[in-house]
């Protein structure tokens, strides 16, 4: 919402004056922040967990799915990056492939990328052939005695090259996950908070009819304030609370980081700024669409909102 706004600073400094306190103290903040994220999304994701950062969100995830499915794979997207702890370099193939290479129980699908991916604009329906290599991936690791906890992706792949999953590919994709018995984790740290302009979500750039196992937020939800969050189901947190091990984030959900989500929600609703996403992202779109037809070397425009890649090629032809 901008560099140092004064609302956030104003809303950060008050409440520091008053009290910051680790979340073992109960606090208004903290459940006044939980009811007012709970508008932006489905009714179904109605538990939330705070934390401090994206990369500590995509690790409580993998927790989450773990726990409730009782299996340890994880599908991936190709090229994908979900952050900088252990658990998640081990599932971002953008880092591992540099680092200790793939994990056993890591399975990287293609990125559903019909510019420059496997299936591409010509294919005759490649949201089917994308999603059903995601289905051969499940029967590959089955037929290896593995099973899947999570399809753990970015609703818009970002570091893999500002992609936009052709509508309906996270339905056929959920279904084959759901059937083997994982849950779909949509991970939002980069594209969520109304980025995409026409949603508040970018999953729900999917249509109405797809709704996330768990969605993990990061980046923008604070302003740059180290805040983070988790939102799942009631049965998967049940599952997570059955262990009797309790999730504890000393400083995740304290009463400043609250205070500066929710200042950050008032600025996006009163300042109009998802509507100015999709206003300017639209006449970004449009001059740089103008810059394609004059210049060979770009290759492709694409984008929602305050999300554009623009894809510099050698030839047109290939």
């Amino acid at each position: 919402v901008g560099h140092c706004h004064p609302d956030i600073v104003k809303a950060a400094h008050e409440q520091n004056q008053l009290l910051n306190t680790n979340s073992r103290y109960l606090h208004d903040n903290l459940v006044d922040y939980a009811e007012r994220l709970s508008k932006t999304l489905p009714e179904k994701l109605c538990i939330f967990y705070f934390l401090n950062s994206g990369s500590e969100a995509n690790d409580l995830a993998l927790r989450l799915a773990r726990q409730y499915t009782e299996h340890e794979d994880v599908i991936v997207l190709d090229h994908a990056y979900h952050g900088h702890l252990t658990s998640l370099i081990d599932i971002s193939p953008y880092k591992f492939r540099n680092l200790e290479g793939q994990k056993e129980w890591v399975h990287v699908a293609p990125v559903p990328d019909t510019y420059r991916g496997l299936y591409r604009e010509d294919h005759e329906n490649a949201v089917t052939a994308y999603a059903d290599e995601v289905k051969n991936i499940i029967e590959h690791a089955h037929k290896r005695g593995r099973k899947i906890a999570a399809f753990f992706a970015e609703s818009l792949p970002s570091v893999g090259g500002q992609i936009i999953p052709p509508a309906g590919y996270f339905q056929k994709v959920a279904e084959h996950v759901h059937n083997a018995g994982g849950v779909f984790i949509a991970d939002e740290i980069q594209v969520g908070f109304g980025r995409v302009g026409k949603h508040f979500w970018a999953f729900q750039l999917q249509g109405e009819d797809f709704i996330p196992d768990i969605v993990t937020m990061g980046k923008p939800i604070g302003n740059g304030h180290p805040l983070a969050c988790v939102a799942t189901t009631k049965e998967i947190a049940e599952a997570f609370a059955a262990t009797g091990v309790e999730y504890f984030n000393t400083f995740g959900g304290n009463p400043v980081s609250c205070a500066v989500g929710l200042a950050v929600l008032d600025v996006i609703e009163k300042e109009h700024l998802q509507a100015h996403a999709t206003e300017v992202g639209n006449f970004l779109m449009k001059i740089l669409k103008e810059q394609q037809n004059k210049h060979p070397i770009i290759g492709d425009v694409r984008g929602c909102g305050l999300f554009i890649g623009v894809d510099l090629i050698k030839d047109q032809a290939e």
